[in-house]
């Protein structure tokens, strides 16, 4: 029947399930890890991940995933059992990251087509040294050793019934919750468990491998098994995997009883259980006593903390989940949509005078509603909170902390905040950059140098997260040594990244960016984390790309601070379509301050050809958008025109138009790779009228000849 099992989806459940556990093994670990030692909840709590991880990779036969996950398994079994004084927390936490960190790479290998072939052989060892330091403080404390953890591969799932003295009969019934994703999978991991100590095993359904329907069955009428087993009652519920169940029934049966519910599992001729007269007397006495149905039924609450009794109650289906290219094709869609509501609103053939469009007007009206609530549904559905990138950032400040030698707390604010998912995954290495550079670069590398300038010995880097005028602002502040202007600046000169000019020809914002220059680094010695170089400007660069910036702050001796600036989303923006001759362009509202008509005599030309424009005692750079991009047909005399002043990164630029046309919601679309040349310009779209219009790149717009203006 092996050729029939749906390895495909059980890997994706394995996956799902093994990365959701993972993550929040490794939040465990890192809350605990100044602590003394882990309390009760948390050592259950490892242990079921350890079990669960197992019992699955068992099942789709990735031995050493399973080899390693049973050792550590191993170890808080007997922390649970025995509860030793004077472990050594940390030597332990080590322990299980390092556990952590293989089976992350394995799934990683998984993930990509890959077998998963790690050597757990070197990490097996130090565990089994760990566990036998372990056992010996156990017998040393005076302490009964608690029954090996046992973990036997059986030879076949289905043993003819022989029941002897000692057996027990159970009736057991789980009842998944309505949002539990392949309930069939989860109920054959409860049968895989079941067997290790099952005589006899039936269940119903019994293609819950074979076939992917049986979940649907599963979910609505539950998953029913008979069992015969040496195994108390307690012994076997703790066999069972709760973490998804609702509810779990359970009933003990009589010889007689169990013969009979094997007729409901299609057994009928499986087996023949010849009652004698005690056995009957024996089930007579027991149908007085026996529990109605409900009397014992385990209600699930959450890991680690413990079961009560219940009765039944109604499922509801609550939570669906979905591929996230199905979520990808819907907004591409919703896309379209906006596209195709736009050229119908803007159609050349309702601009006829005299037309009544009353009724389609209310009709328009509508539509445009739903789209937008349409896009509001979408969005939502695709914002994801960032608490698993900031769980990463965690456990960076561990990883480096420790190994540069130094004492550093991490706070985490804000890690509820949610970003559109594609955002996600743009910003995780630039932030993980920017950890690295706060502890490596930023907090002293002597504790007695935070204590002389009155600083806690310990140092501590603030990771915030928070939503703000429709941008996410994400930042790194640490509490060190800070940025010093006068070396910055002398760096960028010796190396010949900037223009000889005076530091009092720059602001210290001006000055803090050097750092993000390509071949600029503060570090005089090379690490494995940071002195060569590279790395802030492929983060401004990635952030760049996504419509974000970044915005340095610093006191020297004080700290600094490093803020992502970046937008909810990338799909759909809000922008404002102007004209210059007779091609469109698209401006994001956010980036523009204000509209404004000037003469001729707020204009200042330079001999070298640049202009600016002076408003209200300012001076602004000035770009007349028809010469820049040789546009025919454009006005050329700004009285004619419309500045429009526009901000990026607390810098302004005015550019020349000659109309504005309207504005409306913008579908961002790739622009070819030899456009992507023309500085200036970020991606393109439809407008309504079927007509192409080039989004403006403010960021490129500030740039000339490699130079910020």
């Amino acid at each position: 029947m092996a050729e029939e099992f749906n390895t495909e989806s059980m890997l994706d459940m394995f996956l799902y399930e093994s990365g959701q556990l993972l993550e929040k093994l490794e939040g465990i670990i890192l809350e605990k890890q100044d602590a003394d030692c882990f309390d009760d909840s948390d050592i259950n709590e490892i242990f079921r991940v350890m079990h669960t991880i197992k019992g699955s990779s068992g099942v789709l036969m990735y031995e050493n995933i399973t080899k390693v996950t049973h050792k550590l398994e191993d170890v808080f079994y007997y922390l649970r059992e025995s509860h030793p004084d004077d472990v050594p927390h940390m030597e332990l936490v080590e322990k299980v990251l390092a556990v952590s960190d293989f089976v992350t790479g394995e799934l990683d290998k998984l993930k990509n087509g890959d077998t998963p072939d790690g050597d757990e052989h070197q990490l097996v060892e130090d565990l089994d040294e760990f566990l036998g330091r372990l056992k010996g403080e156990i017998k040393k404390q005076g302490i009964q050793m608690p029954q090996a953890n046992k973990h036997e591969e059986p030879k076949q799932f289905y043993i003819t019934p022989v029941a002897g003295d000692d057996s027990h009969f159970y009736r057991i019934s789980i009842h998944y919750r309505s949002d539990t994703q392949m309930s069939n999978i989860r109920a054959y991991s409860a049968t895989y468990a079941l067997k290790e100590v099952a005589e006899d095993l039936l269940y119903t359904p019994d293609d819950i491998l074979s076939n992917e329907a049986s979940g649907d069955v599963i979910l609505a009428e539950g998953f029913h098994m008979l069992l015969q087993t040496k195994s108390s009652k307690e012994e076997v519920i703790a066999l069972i995997d709760s973490s998804e169940a609702e509810e779990i029934n359970f009933d003990e049966l009589t010889k007689g009883e169990y013969g009979k519910a094997l007729a409901e599992f299609g057994r009928e001729d499986a087996v023949t259980i010849d009652l004698g007269e005690e056995d009957k007397a024996e089930e007579k006495d027991k149908k007085k006593d026996k529990p109605q149905p409900g009397d014992y039924v385990v209600k699930t609450k959450e890991a680690g903390k413990g079961k009560t009794l219940a009765k039944n109650q109604p499922k509801q289906q609550s939570i669906i989940s979905v591929n996230v290219e199905k979520m990808d094709a819907l907004m591409d869609l919703i896309g379209e949509l906006v596209i195709a509501e736009a050229v119908v609103l803007q159609n050349p053939d309702l601009k006829v005078p005299g037309l009544e469009l009353s009724n389609f007007q209310k009709a328009s009206g509508q539509l445009s509603k739903i789209t937008t609530e349409l896009q509001e549904v979408i969005m939502s559905m695709r914002m994801m909170p960032l608490t698993n990138v900031f769980q990463k950032m965690k456990r960076i400040v561990f990883d480096v902390s420790r190994k540069l030698d130094k004492d550093i707390e991490l706070e985490v604010i804000g890690e509820n905040t949610e970003v559109d998912k594609n955002i996600i995954e743009h910003i995780t290495d630039p932030l993980m950059h920017l950890v690295r550079n706060s502890v490596d670069h930023g907090i002293e590398e002597n504790a007695e140098d935070r204590t002389t300038l009155g600083k806690p010995a310990k140092g501590k880097i603030t990771l915030e997260a928070k939503n703000e005028g429709g941008k996410v602002y994400i930042s790194v502040k640490d509490d060190g040594k800070g940025l010093n202007k006068e070396k910055l600046y002398q760096k960028a000169i010796d190396k010949g990244l900037i223009e000889n000019k005076l530091i009092s020809e720059f602001t210290d914002k001006e000055i803090f960016r050097f750092i993000t220059l390509p071949g600029f680094s503060t570090k005089e010695e090379v690490t494995e984390y940071s002195g060569r170089g590279v790395g802030m400007d492929v983060v401004v660069k990635n952030i760049q790309s996504i419509g974000g910036r970044l915005d340095i702050e610093s006191v020297e001796f004080e700290g600094s601070e490093m803020t992502l600036i970046i937008p909810l989303t990338l799909a759909i923006i809000n922008g404002i379509v102007v004209q210059v001759g007779n091609s469109p362009f698209v401006i994001e509202t956010a980036s523009i301050k204000e509209f404004v008509r000037v003469g001729e005599d707020s204009l200042i030309h330079e001999p070298s050809g640049e202009e600016y424009i002076v408003l209200r005692g300012e001076c602004y750079p000035f770009i007349r958008l028809n010469e820049r991009y040789d546009l025919a047909d454009s006005i050329s005399n700004v009285e004619e025109g419309i500045v429009v002043v526009l901000e990026h990164e607390g810098s302004q630029v005015c550019v020349l138009i000659d109309k504005l046309l309207q504005e409306q919601e913008i579908v961002v679309k790739p622009i070819p790779p030899y456009v992507k040349k023309v500085k200036g310009l970020s991606g393109c779209t439809q407008l309504g009228d079927g007509s192409i219009a080039l989004i403006l790149d403010i960021a490129g717009l500030l740039i000339q000849d490699g130079e910020r203006r």
